[in-house]
């Protein structure tokens, strides 16, 4: 098969930068045809930034990065340099990128693309906050019946939130673009936190990177060890979640992956709930099923993949 075209919209977070990493370290399975930032962990102009290092990082200077949205559709950006560090990739010191910032917005870029390429033959791969697919949507409708799938991390349902007691923190920094990517009728795909928490870098995952004795593999492993201080302190866990490789891990190996076709909502109007991802599990209500809800990883294969993809940079 050739490999599936994607395009990965980010708020590069260490996490994010392992998830584009596994996609430019599996040229046979996917195939990046650019990098959409989006504001989220930290603002627009470090994730953009980001993003660029990352590419750089892996050598692959030819990959195409776009800034896209610095604000939620109708809300004050939350960020989280409490996790993230106030680069977003905290850790070992990293250079300014050198590579270019494409000249076109993000939101353009998404638009052209899938004007561009067969219907049916481009994956979105959002693993930060959705404004950039919805203001893509609500621009440009006839794209939607265009998008192969989305494959997002985001939500929970049984873990509940990591950012308030209900809500995964990638819903709740702009719900209301989270109900516009929902309830387009797009296939889709997530990996909320029921299935990333059970993705913990462990100190034998996290050695299997600083044993490669690369560069990727050295800063990889310096990532995790900073960013994991405190999801540990927070869950009392042995290492914390490597949340957005998941997408591009069940790209390459759907069977890492179990889960349900259900109905999934986005709560917009309360208070004490706002952003959750109203999960019908249970199938106990009439609402038509909209999304693919993963609930289970196989954790070891799942490291297993990254540390012999990550190897090959």
């Amino acid at each position: 098969m050739a490999p599936r075209k994607i395009i990965i919209d980010t708020d590069p977070g260490q996490d994010d930068a392992v998830a584009i990493l596994l996609a430019l370290a599996s040229p046979e399975d996917v195939d990046l045809l650019g990098i959409t930032a989006v504001a989220g962990n930290v603002p627009l102009p470090l994730t953009q930034k980001n993003a660029r290092i990352v590419c750089e990082l892996a050598g692959r200077t030819d990959t195409k990065v776009f800034a896209g949205c610095d604000a939620p559709l109708a809300r004050k950006l939350v960020t989280a340099e409490h996790v993230h560090g106030k680069t977003g990739l905290d850790g070992p010191q990293m250079d300014d990128p050198t590579m270019p910032l494409q000249d076109e917005h993000g939101v353009d870029f998404i638009i052209e693309t899938l004007r561009r390429e067969p219907a049916g033959t481009v994956t979105i791969c959002p693993i930060g906050p959705l404004t950039n697919i919805a203001t893509a949507f609500q621009r440009a409708p006839d794209i939607v019946a265009r998008v192969q799938e989305i494959v997002l991390m985001g939500g929970a349902y049984f873990e509940v939130g990591n950012i308030t007691p209900s809500a995964e923190f990638n819903i709740y920094v702009d719900p209301e673009a989270a109900k516009v990517v929902f309830g387009a009728g797009v296939p889709l795909t997530m990996m909320p936190l029921d299935v990333t928490h059970q993705a913990l870098t462990t100190r034998p995952r996290v050695d299997a990177f600083r044993s490669m004795g690369t560069k990727v593999g050295d800063m990889v492993a310096a990532w995790t060890d900073f960013f994991e201080r405190f999801d540990m302190e927070k869950y009392g866990s042995e290492g914390a979640p490597l949340h957005d490789p998941c997408t591009i891990a069940y790209l390459i190996n759907p069977d890492l992956f179990q889960g349900r076709h259900i109905n999934v909502e986005v709560e917009t109007g309360s208070d004490l709930t706002l952003g959750m991802t109203v999960a019908d599990w249970w199938r106990v209500t009439n609402r038509p099923a909209n999304a693919v809800f993963m609930k289970d990883i196989n954790a070891e294969g799942f490291y297993t993949l990254l540390a012999k993809r990550l190897a090959r940079l």
